[in-house]
């Protein structure tokens, strides 16, 4: 079995990349070291390279298909082998994006001024995307870390109740607090959007890296009403600047109806040559090696973050996350505001750390810790410089 170097260091500067190449666009500053955007700094699986390398061989890049056996059925085979949950071939449809999915089906179910509900904090292209179409955004407070990021059912289903909520937008692990939600939550959230007539849009992007305690359930497990799952390897093989991702919509009205969506009114029927490839090459037995040591490596790098913090920052409040590779590092503690931390860190420490304010909590920073140890060792002892 293939073992995968996640310590090995890659420059990717001069490459174009939004995390290092544009880091000034975010922080202020072009010398900072970046923990911001959530790609990874590891090299994708061999089984990717190769697939990519062997297609870049053939020196036509016309017009492809995705809709045929081979790609869906390796989206099947992920969930079959990684999740150990069925999937309808026949429910499988491309999407450039998550987020261009998402954008779709609000557009689709629900009328300008009616109402989107979603968790919070949550992953700031939700707020845009609910907002620059025109819906409203009713937002269900999750609870603190050390209560499990719990949610508060009865706030929940006195926003489901309203008559202009027709939408839940759910993202399953949640991203930035990397709760996974657990079968019997799904359960009781799909009764409650079932018994109120609400759409559930479920984006579940993150739903590889899961920690030892918990364990990922998609929503089609769940139900296949009024319900879609939308997802892409893009985050586990640091593929997104491939392009693509995929849905699974059980109705078969519906999938006919986005497929007008995407081909009729968008002409984005066309699938991304590269990404469709390194989908098909991720999603296999070597993929699922690779995201198998992944998950092992961070969550070993999320130890490092809890030793260090409670060490040598203890009014730093970590608590590990259920999911993702998103350190969510509680601040409320630290006397200052967000902006006057962030000065700390971007301009006495030169380590970039998003602000908890973009995803609607200013309470917290979002440290992407999906980078090889030394990176990590370093970024930790330039937040600790900060504060020196």
């Amino acid at each position: 079995m293939k073992t995968y170097d996640f310590d090995k260091v890659i420059d990717r500067k001069n490459t174009y990349s939004t995390q290092w190449d544009y880091i000034g666009d975010r922080f202020g500053r072009d010398d900072i070291l970046p923990f911001s955007i959530s790609d990874t700094d590891f090299a994708v699986p061999d089984s990717v390279q190769t697939a990519l390398k062997k297609r870049i061989e053939h020196p036509i890049y016309g017009y492809s298909r995705w809709n045929h056996d081979d790609y869906k059925n390796s989206i099947v085979y992920w969930f079959n082998n990684k999740d150990n949950a069925e999937v309808d071939p026949n429910w499988v449809v491309y999407s450039p994006s998550v987020v261009f999915s998402i954008a779709t089906f609000i557009r689709l179910l629900s009328e300008p001024n009616q109402t989107v509900a979603t968790f919070t904090p949550m992953y700031d292209a939700f707020y845009k995307v609910i907002e620059a179409n025109e819906r409203n955004l009713a937002p269900i407070r999750l609870g603190s870390a050390q209560q499990g990021y719990s949610i508060d059912w009865d706030s929940l289903e006195t926003v489901l109740a309203q008559p202009q909520t027709r939408i839940f937008l759910l993202t399953n692990p949640h991203n930035p607090t990397g709760k996974v939600f657990s079968a019997d939550e799904l359960s009781q959230l799909s009764k409650l959007c079932k018994k109120y007539d609400v759409f559930l849009i479920s984006d579940d992007i993150h739903k590889d890296i899961v920690y030892p305690g918990s364990s990922y359930t998609p929503i089609t497990s769940v139900t296949t009403e009024n319900v879609v799952l939308c997802c892409s390897g893009s985050k586990t093989f640091n593929t997104p600047g491939l392009i693509g991702s995929y849905i699974l919509i059980p109705d078969d009205k519906l999938r006919e109806k986005f497929l007008v969506e995407l081909k009729a009114k968008n002409a984005l029927s066309s699938v991304s040559i590269l990404g469709m490839y390194s989908q098909m090459a991720a999603y296999s037995e070597d993929g699922l090696t690779y995201a198998s040591q992944l998950v092992k490596y961070t969550d070993s790098s999320m130890d490092l973050i809890k030793g260090f913090l409670d060490k040598n920052l203890p009014e730093f409040n970590f608590v590990k996350p259920s999911a993702t590779y998103l350190a969510w590092i509680d601040v409320s503690k630290i006397d200052l505001t967000m902006d006057e931390l962030q000065d700390k860190l971007i301009n006495v420490g030169k380590v970039g750390i998003m602000p908890g304010t973009t995803y609607g909590d200013s309470n917290y920073l979002r440290m992407n810790i999906a980078c090889p140890k030394s990176k990590l060792e370093e970024g930790l002892k330039r937040l600790k410089a900060s504060f020196d």
